[in-house]
């Protein structure tokens, strides 16, 4: 494995991943403000960063190197020389092209070291910071009375969304709400400029230069040729046809795609939300994503010399369109809770099926979702569970909080 990404599998060992430790931006905002920031509650920053902390040690105990988004990020811009011109567009994507508030919050970020000035975007910028008073249109005109120049972005410790590693390569993906969208700009720049990146042969299959749109959550590496991603509230189906043309054709490994349709809702958000491979015949599922006789819509893509570049498949039935891709006689389909209504509706909304596979059979999971984590261990998995009380308000689990550079294949 000569590339700094390489990933080939949701299950092999893992050897290095991306995390982004909660800071300032996760109590940066009011209960006003949720909506706006996609959050339902407003997590406990010290008890966060301990159990961050601990899922960190958790994955350094079995062998994996973690990494920074905030650091990298910092050492990047350093590295490349960029931070004014990274600078000029992060205002730029938050809405300050020119003017007088664009110069004040140049001015005022640019004074900062590398690293300061990236924890201070992260964290937000309040009008009462800077001693100024607006006097372009689009400050003066919008509503006074919000508190921010720059809103914060408590999502950042949701490091699998702004990037997804695909083989050798990663999308750098453009998100779908606002709030959200320049979270992938940090990832940009960390391939671009970073030392252990740039120039190191990344391949970068999709950038963030689409309108169409599409979020690492949806995107599950199930072997080394097949992917499975989900047609959901934050990834859409064009983004998927685009994504599937650009493997196909720029030698990436990757010769199927499994399009998987879930409900689109603030519950079920991605594909890792409801379903994971934990094993390489042993998947997590969340019951409410099928329908009557365990039904849901799958469409399969291979490659194909015709006008589109490749050829769909419908299905409904997902188990018999797993075990033809991944040439297995049998699965093992665990669901979340137990099946119980009442148990898997409340363990899915704390993440019961979002399970990080460290190696194969071995998941790092939420402990509150005791049940759920039971049953994967009467199903011979090894469960190592983490800390959740605060981090899990976030509405996302151990996967969501870390995108793998590295696993070891299988």
């Amino acid at each position: 494995m000569t590339s700094p990404i390489h990933v080939r599998s949701e299950i092999g060992k893992l050897k290095a991943v991306l995390l982004k430790r909660p800071g300032e931006e996760i109590e940066n905002f009011t209960p006003d403000m949720m909506e706006r920031l996609l959050f339902d509650d407003i997590p406990y920053l010290p008890i966060a960063q301990k159990e961050h902390d601990n899922f960190a040690h958790v994955l350094e105990e079995n062998g994996a190197e973690v990494l920074y988004l905030e650091k990298l990020s910092a050492e990047a811009i350093d590295a490349g020389d960029v931070k004014k011109p990274f600078l000029e567009q992060m205002l730029a994507e938050s809405g300050y092209a020119a003017g007088s508030t664009h110069d004040a919050l140049y001015e005022y970020l640019l004074s900062m070291s590398t690293q300061q000035m990236v924890d201070k975007i992260m964290a937000g910028i309040r009008k009462n910071e800077i001693d100024f008073k607006p006097t372009d249109l689009v400050s003066a005109a919008e509503d006074s009375t919000y508190p921010f120049y720059m809103d914060p972005m408590p999502n950042l410790y949701f490091t699998r969304d702004p990037a997804a590693s695909i083989g050798d390569g990663l999308s750098i993906n453009h998100m779908t709400f606002t709030a959200r969208r320049r979270e992938s700009l940090f990832m940009e720049t960390i391939i671009k400029y970073h030392p252990r990146f740039a120039n190191q042969g990344v391949h970068v299959w999709r950038d963030r230069n689409h309108d169409t749109r599409i979020e690492g959550g949806d995107e599950l590496i199930l072997n080394n040729h097949v992917m499975a991603i989900g047609v959901s509230q934050r990834t859409s189906a064009d983004a998927i046809q685009d994504i599937a043309r650009n493997l196909f054709t720029e030698d990436s490994g990757f010769d199927t795609i499994i399009a998987i349709h879930i409900p689109h809702n603030h519950a079920m958000m991605h594909l890792d939300t409801v379903f994971t491979m934990i094993n390489k015949d042993q998947f997590t599922v969340h019951p409410g994503i099928l329908g009557d006789g365990g039904k849901i819509d799958t469409w399969t893509l291979h490659p194909s010399d015709n006008e589109d570049g490749f050829t769909i498949e419908h299905n409904q039935d997902l188990q018999a369109v797993l075990k033809k891709e991944l040439k297995l006689s049998e699965l093992d389909l665990i669901p979340t809770g137990n099946g119980d209504p009442i148990i898997a509706g409340r363990e899915q909304w704390n993440d019961g099926s979002n399970t990080l596979a460290i190696a194969p059979g071995v998941v790092v999971t939420y402990n509150r979702n005791y049940v759920s984590n039971e049953l994967l261990r009467k199903h011979g998995l090894k469960v190592i569970d983490i800390l959740s009380s605060e981090l899990s308000r976030g509405r996302g689990g151990p996967r969501c909080m870390s995108m793998p550079l590295v696993r070891e294949d299988l």
